[in-house]
This record gives C-alpha cells, structure tokens and sequence, in this order.
C-alpha cells in the first residue's frame, strides 16, 4: 500500500542525459504499478509511436528491470502489461519523485495476472484526465495520480482509496485551482450494496482523530480532524463504474445515491465534500471535464467533475 502523499506532487522525473526515455518508464511503472505499452505511451509520449515504446521495454527487459504478461484478447492481437522486477523496484526507490513511497514489486507472473485488471482499470481513469488536461491547457501528468494510498480509521483499520489524484486547473486569469479527489474505481466485480458502502469509510476518516497515548477515548485535537494533515481541503470522491452494460453501471449509481441519503454520517461528508459517479467509457470518449458526473446527493443532473 502507499502512505499519503505530500500536498504538492512531483510532475516530472530527473532527466537522463543518456536516455530520458528509459527513466521515466521505470518511474512510471514504480508509480502506477502496472501499464500496458500503449497506456506507457499515452503517458509519457502521446504524440510518440508506440515502437519507440516497445524498443525501451525491450530493452529493460532484457536488463531485468521489467517484466511482462501477455493478455488474451478475441482479436488474437498481442497486448503485454509491463511491470517493475525486485531489480528494477531496488533501482527506482530513491528517485526524488517518489520519496516517501514505499517501493512496490510484483512477486511474480502469477500475482501479476491477479492484479492486472483492476490496475489497468485505475490507469485508464487516469489516462482520461491526462489528455483532457493537456487539451485544457491544465495540468495533470503521471506523477499526479498516487495509486492505493491508504489512511488509518483507528481499532486497526485503514481506509485504502484506489487512486489520489492532484489536478491543477487553468484559470483565466493566468493562475491555477488545485483540486484533489479519491478515486475508486469499480468493476461491478462486488455487490453494488458493498461497494456503495466505501462511502461510509470515507465519511469516517473525514471525522475521525486519533487516540492519544494512554487515553481510551479520542480527545478534541487542536490541530482538527487527521485528514488535515494531508490535505488542505478534504479531497472530493468520485466513483468510476465499468465492467457491466449502462443499465448496471446507472443502478449502481443509484444504490450509490442512496448510501449518500440513507447513512447520516454519509450525508454530513456530503456537505463539505463533493461526491459524484461517471461511467469510464465515457470519461474516454468524453473527457472528464464534459458534463458526465452524476452527484450523489441533490438533483442527479450530470455535470463536469470541476463543478460538482
């Protein structure tokens, strides 16, 4: 899992005067996990071919850097999901743009394979905001998206969101807006009820103080709720659904919907936080930005993420 990241994000990687390339792939592999070839293209050279790509991957592979898992596909083309070796995990944990993350190693092709389809998912979702950033003239690159990061909730739990995402908005008069979200990202691979339930984890970090040393209940704290040491604001949750035909992804909206009605600590998050769901195909053919989000309290009228 990853710890929380700091507030303001790395947005690039140290340049190699031998191959700038080579760099920023083991750095976006230690960051996102795992990536196919053309998502690893989408990322780092949207306007590169994806030969260009395969060479460096290649290449690290041959090293021992990375490794690769073939997926199947009906149209019998050859699609491999990349991921850092303990090797290539040693190599990029001390890279300044991912200090204070814990270094993330895929034990083998077998753990990979169980992992692979949710974390492609999650890249997807982040890939759809990066190209509407750069069409915005916004500003969200692969270092600003935190994969798995995790949050104490107290008596031993943790609430683990699937993605932290720092965007920076392009305002008119020259400056920026920095927003922050989790991101979950559902697969309709759990009940619709358990997932809608993430809700209640979410309302309960947003309230919850840790306990002093040698005391049994949580005391006021000065310095407020602990999501305010990571956050400035707490960060708006947006639900990505996928996997299912729109009539099942629409109903879990609405079962999403109801948690943020129904559950009193759900309806105060509601308050001060924006919740909303969009369907991930959409948001790829759409773009993030174009009115797609459906709030999950008020009236369910769709809207652009930024406005919610």
């Amino acid at each position: 899992m990853t710890s929380p990241a700091p507030n303001t994000p790395a947005t690039g990687l140290a340049p190699s005067t031998v191959d700038p390339l080579r760099g920023q792939v083991l750095a976006a592999l230690a960051q996102h996990r795992i990536a196919t070839t053309g998502q690893l293209r989408q990322m780092l050279r949207p306007a590169g071919t994806r030969q260009l790509l395969s060479r460096v991957l290649n290449r690290l592979r041959s090293e021992g850097l990375v490794a690769c898992s073939e997926l199947p596909h009906a149209n019998r083309t050859r699609t491999k999901a990349w991921y850092l070796t303990r090797e290539g995990s040693r190599l990029t944990r001390d890279l300044p743009v991912l200090r204070g993350r814990p270094p993330y190693t895929v034990a083998s092709p077998a753990a990979a394979s169980l992992k692979i389809p949710h974390t492609l998912a999650v890249v997807r979702a982040h890939l759809a905001f990066a190209a509407d950033a750069r069409q915005r003239g916004d500003e969200h690159g692969p270092h600003d998206w935190t994969p798995e990061v995790a949050h104490h909730l107290g008596d031993g739990q943790r609430l683990i969101a699937d993605a932290l995402m720092h965007y920076s908005l392009a305002r008119p008069d020259g400056g920026s807006t920095k927003l922050r979200a989790f991101i979950e990202i559902d697969r309709t691979t759990m009940s619709s009820e358990r997932m809608a339930s993430k809700l209640i984890e979410y309302a309960r970090f947003h309230r919850y103080q840790p306990t002093p040393a040698g005391r049994r209940t949580p005391a006021p704290s000065l310095e407020g709720p602990a999501w305010m040491r990571w956050y400035p604001l707490y960060p708006r949750i947006l639900f990505i659904l996928t996997g299912a035909t729109r009539r099942t992804l629409n109903n879990r909206t609405t079962d999403l919907r109801s948690m943020a009605d129904i559950h009193p600590a759900v309806t105060d998050l509601a308050r001060h936080t924006p919740l909303a769901a969009a369907i991930l195909e959409d948001l790829e053919q759409h773009g993030p930005a174009a009115p797609l989000w459906t709030p999950l309290t008020g009236t369910p009228e769709p809207r652009p993420w930024t406005d919610l």
